[in-house]
């Protein structure tokens, strides 16, 4: 069962962030009635320190305010006074997407003066790209907390030695631990990574090493054959070479 795991934590999370991107990204290009550019910053800066705000900061809090409509309605309706908390935990990862996108605004100027110089500078905020936010929320799935599945007053550890420790609104929350991906499973619809095509020098998700779960690897060599070198002969035709490569192939045991 993938309900309540790890991996649905970081799909709700990112799912969520990725909503506030897009439809903030969308406001500041103009795109929606409804919204524009922060006009919050409009007025304000550091004249002493020679910059202040303009430009078009992206209204984040518009995008966030959207996301919380759209993806947590459902979930409020379902925790009500019975309490539900896997319910509570979906609705923690969704405003965890949320405050990553929050957590990685930065400060974008443009500087004017004579000849180039920099003696006053525009600066607007702007929200990091989505790739950057993608990574701080796999390094948070990579450390993500285990709670308990049945809700009191607010989500606890499972963990009792630990309950002491606060749960952070960046923290990605789970209840179930995950299945075995490694291995086949039909009634999970999980097909394992027998067979699976790796790479042999690669320390990361596609290395042999982590995508085999320590099974090892077969390696074959594959032929390829490919036009190459190819010519064009007055008048009319290209002519080529026939060139050949092998290459080792390695897949999972």
């Amino acid at each position: 069962c993938f309900v309540g795991t790890k991996e649905t934590a970081f799909i709700y999370a990112v799912t969520s962030a990725g909503l506030v991107h897009s439809v903030t990204r969308s406001c500041s290009a103009g795109n929606v009635t409804e919204c524009s550019c922060d006009t919050n910053l409009r007025h304000g800066g550091s004249a002493s320190e020679g910059w202040h705000w303009g430009g078009c900061s992206d209204d984040i809090h518009y995008g966030m305010s959207f996301s919380r409509k759209f993806l947590d309605v459902p979930f409020k309706n379902v925790t009500g006074k019975s309490g539900s908390g896997l319910a509570a935990m979906n609705l923690h990862n969704n405003e965890a997407g949320r405050q990553a996108v929050a957590k990685l605004m930065s400060v974008d100027c443009r500087c004017h003066g004579v000849s180039g110089s920099c003696a006053v500078k525009t600066c607007w905020k702007t929200m990091s790209s989505f790739e950057k936010i993608g990574r701080f929320l796999k390094d948070k799935y990579e450390n993500s907390i285990q709670v308990s599945d049945r809700l009191k007053k607010k989500l606890r550890r499972k963990e009792k030695s630990q309950r002491k420790i606060p749960i952070g609104k960046e923290d990605l929350l789970y209840v179930n631990k995950s299945p075995n991906y490694c291995v086949e499973d039909q009634k999970l619809g999980i097909p394992g990574t027998q067979g699976r095509e790796c790479n042999r020098t690669s320390e990361g998700p596609d290395g042999c090493n982590l995508l085999c779960c320590g099974r090892g690897y077969n390696t074959h060599v594959v032929r390829h054959v490919e036009r190459c070198e190819c010519k064009f002969v007055w008048c009319c035709y290209v002519r080529c070479r026939r060139c050949e490569t092998m290459t080792d192939v390695h897949t999972c045991k």
